[in-house]
């Protein structure tokens, strides 16, 4: 039979979805499954959103506004940002495939981090680019000294993920600015900072007020995660206005539905609300990270909403044990566990079953 798609593709792995917390739950024959594998926000959704989308909902059978001027403006706004370096879409994990899209051709090279987000290996491949994949620190960090390096005159795109997904770990300033002070200038570095506002670090930058100026620097952000919009898909980013504007060329067509954008001007009323959530997040994360360190955990400091358990081998068997006792959290294996920090209760569940789990596992 004659092949119609890519061969290289074969190799290419799937995104792993967090897994449903009904099918668990029914397969275990428990009341009620928990999930702490997808890095989302348990607080429901953000005062003002639901009333913004049932508004938007009655006029679905019109197309959203293509330029998606109000909420752009908003977003240069909330920023001090023109809106013309702003570009939208369906989260940032759309808007980075439109930047390899806008910015490489077969051949060209990516760089990033690895472990990092698992989405870069198939957003490069996808757009027919070659992963350079540099290995992380023996911190869990990435190592700029070596990503540095491994840059050539073939490289047209670098992934930089701060905090960086799945280990939660963080750079700072002094090493960001070395970093980006010898980078050539024909080299795009994507800042990816879907976590920035679960950072309390006073020295990890908020790429967008350090950085964003520079004329190769683009910073990724998402409202999937603090913001509360994950079901909605509703991602920005902010370039130099040049870039913004050839990415806007290739961007999908009304890719920011008229519901997304309802909801991200409602959800961008409420700061002072995400702003009391996420401290609530990072008070439960200091919490996890000691109980798990006292079980000799060598838990990394996380500056996101998750932590990042170093289980080397024995990251599956504890994925399974865990969703066994019916708590599913995010495997990586052979490196390690994400676990997505969720409401006090669901946190003290985890942490029972994680002192059993290490038990069997040992």
């Amino acid at each position: 039979m004659t092949r119609l798609t890519r061969a290289d593709l074969d190799a290419l792995p799937d995104y792993v979805p967090g897994r449903n917390v009904a099918d668990l739950a029914r397969e275990l024959g428990i009341a009620e499954a928990i999930k702490l594998a997808s890095n989302e926000v348990p607080y429901g959704p953000l005062p003002g959103v639901v009333e913004a989308i049932t508004d938007a909902a009655r006029t679905v059978h019109r197309y959203p506004d293509m330029g998606v001027v109000q909420l752009r403006d908003r977003i240069g706004e909330r920023f001090g940002v023109a809106p013309e370096r702003v570009v939208t879409g369906c989260g940032s994990v759309a808007l980075a495939e439109i930047l390899v899209k806008a910015t490489c051709l077969p051949g060209d090279e990516i760089v990033y981090s690895w472990r990092s987000f698992e989405a870069y290996p198939i957003i490069a491949a996808g757009g027919g680019a070659t992963s350079v994949r540099v290995p992380n620190t023996a911190a869990h960090g990435h190592d700029l000294t070596a990503i540095a390096e491994a840059i050539t005159d073939r490289t047209r795109l670098v992934f930089v993920c701060n905090p960086n997904n799945p280990t939660g770990t963080s750079l700072r300033r002094a090493e960001l600015d070395r970093f980006l002070g010898e980078l050539p200038s024909d080299v795009l570095v994507v800042l990816d900072e879907a976590y920035r506002e679960f950072v309390t670090d006073p020295d990890v930058p908020d790429g967008l007020e350090t950085y964003g100026d520079r004329p190769n620097v683009v910073v990724l952000r998402t409202m999937s995660k603090a913001w509360g919009l994950a079901g909605l898909r509703m991602g920005y980013l902010v370039a130099q206005p040049e870039i913004a504007a050839t990415i806007r060329k290739v961007v999908t067509p009304f890719s920011t539905s008229l519901v997304a954008q309802a909801a991200a001007l409602a959800a961008l009323d409420q700061e002072a609300e995400v702003r009391r959530r996420c401290a609530e997040v990072v008070a439960e994360r200091s919490r996890v990270t000691e109980a798990l360190r006292k079980l000799s955990l060598d838990v990394p400091d996380s500056q996101a909403n998750f932590v990042w358990l170093p289980l080397g081998d024995r990251t599956a068997a504890f994925t399974a044990a865990c969703e066994n006792r019916g708590v599913i959290v995010r495997g990586f294996h052979p490196e390690g566990i994400r676990v997505t920090i969720g409401t006090p209760e669901e946190n003290d569940k985890f942490l029972v079953v994680a002192e059993a789990t290490l038990t069997e596992t040992a």
